[in-house]
């Protein structure tokens, strides 16, 4: 009991010194971070991109106020997510580099439409909020889980559109899920809730041979589509382009 005892004693001695040994090494100046590169990187995390939305000073400030400790005490885990709280920033990875630096990797959010006039849709679906003022179509719907549906069919829409070489500027999905579909040049589709794929390829059939003559010297204020086998028009003396963004120099 005394041989084992004494064995205890010195493996705990052992232990405490290599305890203080390991906190006075690690606080050495040769540990100090003295370097932080921070890079883009796909979502596929596969490649390196340019970072195009987040700034330098966005950078230095994290850098200045929230980097404490050295190569081995500093908090990746709560750096990953200060960086993750930047508007523009999808996704973030923290890892050290030997021996005294970090390498931060960042994600941006690529913007596919403004959701309303509160927030972006990113191209994988995402709510996130940010200032921009680029060109983009106007999505708004019942809730924010409805963004997929509508992504999908503002990409239906579009493609359905292209023999008349028209686009779509501004899509809402109403609380009882009928569709308004705005045209670039203005025009307003009513959708309905029913078939509306089916009605959108009504309207393009009939656009070249009868509406594009009126169009070129009425404008198209609205095209009701919800009419079992035809539609109904509505004329305006004056109608503006519509500009798929919902205001210069926007912020979110």
């Amino acid at each position: 009991m005394l041989n084992l005892f004494a064995n205890m004693m010195f493996i705990g001695v052992i232990l405490a010194a290599i305890y203080v040994l390991g906190s006075r090494v690690i606080k050495l100046p040769l540990f100090v971070l003295k370097e932080i590169s921070v890079e883009g990187m796909s979502t596929n995390q596969l490649e390196n991109t340019k970072l195009r939305y987040i700034t330098r000073q966005e950078i230095e400030s994290i850098a200045r106020n929230e980097v404490r400790g050295n190569f081995f005490t500093v908090n990746l885990d709560a750096l990953r997510e200060t960086f993750k709280s930047l508007p523009w920033v999808r996704s973030a990875k923290v890892q050290r580099t030997w021996p005294s630096g970090l390498k931060v990797m960042l994600e941006e959010h690529s913007a596919f439409a403004y959701w309303g006039d509160t927030a972006l849709v990113n191209r994988q679906g995402e709510i996130f909020r940010a200032p921009t003022d680029e060109i983009l179509p106007v999505f708004t719907g019942p809730s924010e889980e409805s963004v997929s549906v509508i992504i999908d069919q503002y990409k239906i829409f579009n493609k359905l559109l292209e023999p008349i070489k028209q686009n779509v500027a501004e899509i809402t999905l109403s609380p009882r899920h009928a569709w308004l579909v705005r045209l670039e040049n203005g025009t307003l589709l009513k959708l309905g809730r029913e078939k509306i794929e089916t009605r959108l390829r009504r309207y393009i059939s009939v656009y070249s041979q009868s509406i594009v003559n009126m169009n070129q010297s009425i404008p198209l204020e609205y095209v009701d589509l919800r009419y079992p086998n035809g539609f109904a028009i509505r004329l305006s003396e004056a109608m503006p382009q519509v500009s798929r963004k919902t205001g210069t120099g926007k912020k979110l």
